[in-house]
């Protein structure tokens, strides 16, 4: 492994901001390169037609000057065929005696220009050569009858090397000041991530500390990135307050009964009659059961205050199926109790939008505390409803002895237990269920039954979304 290299693989903020930067410099350096290339050459026309146009000026002037006798004196006829760089053409015609001289066989404009007015220009093609001419017209001084018409034409390459020369200066000049942009980009990238430094002191600095890392010194555009760390945190330290309460919970409950098995199991070995013997295992099997049961509820209630589960993850659950196959599993342990198990409920299809494990924690705990204080010989019964706003009502009734008016908004409360009830319990049922019915929007409500005892009513709202009914196996 080699760390230089691999460090190089990360990826750089920097490096990506340059990138980003660079393809469209680059695109925008072509874009002006076609743009500064257009406008150099149509300087470079401008120029070139205005000294085309005095050129064919002067020359008309010159040979108007002249006695021509239907042909061109030497000296003019020198100055026509003059020409170094052999870019440049020409034709002079007498309205008189045709034409007088060319060295090329220039295409003449459509419409010749009235005598005395500005030159014509126009483009021509003659070979394979494109060209610029301009035309005039004129009279003769010495023939006031005659008038000659004079094409000077020339190629278009000096005027595209002008237009390139100029170019060439420009993005020289452009890829400098471009350099000079993105070095300062680097730069001020550089010194403007320093502004994270604080942010990354403080989080090195920490061990074990989860409070907010936002501030005042973070910036607008790290706030989203610093405000998911802080989320995080906060979630984090959900979890370990839950782990601490757990930690918590479990030592205080479980204390009565590991202290009770340690005097039954010293008691028994104190004197192993097996009368005694018997006895301490009678109530050691006791405890054992109350501990387990204590250690379960303990697991569901860390379950029921975790964070809840996304709405995405949830299902459409059919109440109407899925209670009664709840209850029915219930049926064989309450007649063990001397309870009577029944329900009561309807065939309309009543769902709601939740996690089916959590559901079925929340009714076992209502059946396992109806059954369980309001003793034997008496009726617990399940009912289902539809309401009127569409959610559906889900209550657990017994005609037990009941539970005072004054305690009823205590009854979800973790660990309480109500001072007239000698059953024994662990008093983490209902917390467990309002915990449940939280998690799924709904509301619990305790009130006295119709026949004294207690009923426990849940109301869930009308599902929000539709998802995938949850199939429920019988």
């Amino acid at each position: 492994m080699n760390p230089p290299r691999a460090h190089s693989l990360r990826p750089s903020l920097r490096r990506r901001l340059l990138l980003v930067l660079l393809v469209p410099v680059g695109v925008l350096l072509l874009l002006d390169a076609m743009l500064t290339y257009g406008v150099a050459l149509t300087y470079a026309n401008r120029v070139h037609d205005r000294d085309l146009s005095d050129d064919a000026l002067t020359l008309a002037t010159m040979l108007g000057n002249d006695q021509l006798d239907g042909e061109l004196t030497p000296q003019a006829r020198f100055l026509l065929e003059y020409d170094p760089d052999g870019h440049s053409y020409f034709a002079v015609s007498s309205a008189r005696h045709g034409l007088l001289a060319s060295n090329g066989q220039l295409p003449q404009p459509a419409r010749v220009p009235a005598i005395g007015a500005r030159p014509a220009l126009y483009d021509a093609q003659l070979a394979k050569h494109a060209l610029r001419a301009a035309t005039v017209h004129i009279a003769l001084r010495s023939d006031p009858g005659d008038s000659l018409v004079v094409t000077v034409a020339e190629t278009l390459r000096d005027r595209h090397q002008q237009a390139r020369e100029i170019l060439l200066l420009a993005i020289v000049m452009q890829a400098l000041l471009i350099v000079g942009v993105l070095s300062l980009v680097w730069f001020g990238v550089g010194r403007g991530l320093r502004v994270l430094d604080p942010l990354t002191a403080r989080l090195a600095a920490r061990t074990d500390e989860l409070t907010p890392i936002d501030g005042p010194d973070v910036p607008l555009e790290i706030r989203p990135l610093t405000q998911t760390i802080d989320a995080l945190f906060g979630r984090l330290r959900g979890m370990l307050a839950l782990h601490d309460r757990f930690i918590a919970d479990a030592a205080h409950q479980l204390r009565t009964p590991l202290t009770g098995l340690s005097l039954h199991v010293e008691h028994a070995m104190a004197n192993p009659q097996p009368e005694t013997v018997a006895d301490a295992l009678v109530h050691i099997r006791r405890l054992v059961q109350r501990a387990a049961r204590t250690s379960a509820q303990l697991l569901a209630l860390t379950r029921a205050q975790a964070p809840s589960l996304e709405t995405g993850e949830r299902t459409l659950l059919d109440l109407s199926r899925f209670i009664p196959e709840a209850v029915s599993e219930r049926v064989h342990e309450a007649i063990r109790a001397g309870v009577d198990l029944g329900y009561d409920g309807t065939a309309q299809a009543l769902s709601v939008l939740g996690d089916a494990a959590s559901l079925q924690d929340l009714l076992d705990n209502l059946i396992d505390n109806a059954v369980r204080y309001a003793g034997r010989g008496s009726t617990v019964t399940v009912r289902l409803a539809a309401r009127a706003d569409g959610g559906a009502s889900l209550s657990v009734e017994d005609n037990g002895p009941g539970v005072p008016p004054e305690l009823l908004p205590r009854l979800s409360e973790r660990f309480f237990r109500a001072a007239n009830h000698n059953e024994e319990g662990s008093g983490l049922g209902l917390a467990i269920v309002q915990r449940i019915a939280e998690r799924h929007h709904a509301n619990v409500i305790y009130r006295p039954g119709e026949a004294r005892g207690l009923c426990v009513e849940v109301r869930f709202p009308a599902p929000s979304s539709t998802g995938r009914p949850l199939p429920v196996s019988g």
